[in-house]
């Protein structure tokens, strides 16, 4: 009994690990395309009507999403939790208008920071083919990661504190 549930348990890890280095490798090929140039983005106008401008001297993780996008609802809470330790800004992209937005965040609980790219103007500059796409940049604006797809709080969390160094 034993030796059967020690082949299952690694059939599982082994799974997981194949899975897990599929994803990453699908992950960076669709982010060859995406925006690699520092972040120049003076001001932002969020759905509060509030201008937004980029923190001076803090990393900044920007994320385009939208709310019909099935990935992207899996990884909004992962979002919602690193807004609460790290300066975020999210992007919302063809996902309705500023009321149905609000709407889709109050309903969820999410509080983070969204600007509505209804006209995907923000996306084309970023170069964004695929929902979630994620960038992570460093206090002075310099990109040091960026991915497309589902990213873990974790991930997310760690690259952050890279990003603060």
């Amino acid at each position: 009994m034993k030796e059967k549930i020690k082949k299952y348990l690694k059939e599982i890890v082994y799974f997981i690990l194949t899975m897990t280095l599929f994803a990453n490798a699908i992950s960076y090929y669709k982010s060859i395309d995406l925006n690699t140039q520092p972040l120049d983005i003076k001001s932002l106008i969020l759905l509060n009507d509030e201008a937004y401008s980029l923190p001076q001297e803090k990393p900044i993780l920007v994320h385009f999403w939208a709310s019909w996008c099935p990935v992207c609802k899996l990884e909004a809470s992962n979002i919602q939790k690193i807004s609460e330790h790290f300066e975020v800004i999210t992007v919302a992209v063809q996902s309705g208008s500023d009321e149905q937005i609000k709407e889709y965040l109050v309903k969820n609980g999410y509080t983070f920071k969204v600007v509505n790219d209804g006209d995907s103007l923000l996306a084309q500059q970023f170069h964004i083919g695929v929902y979630p796409s994620t960038f992570i940049y460093d206090k002075n604006k310099n990109l040091v990661f960026s991915e497309v797809g589902y990213t873990s709080t974790v991930g997310l969390y760690l690259r952050m504190l890279w990003a603060k160094w």
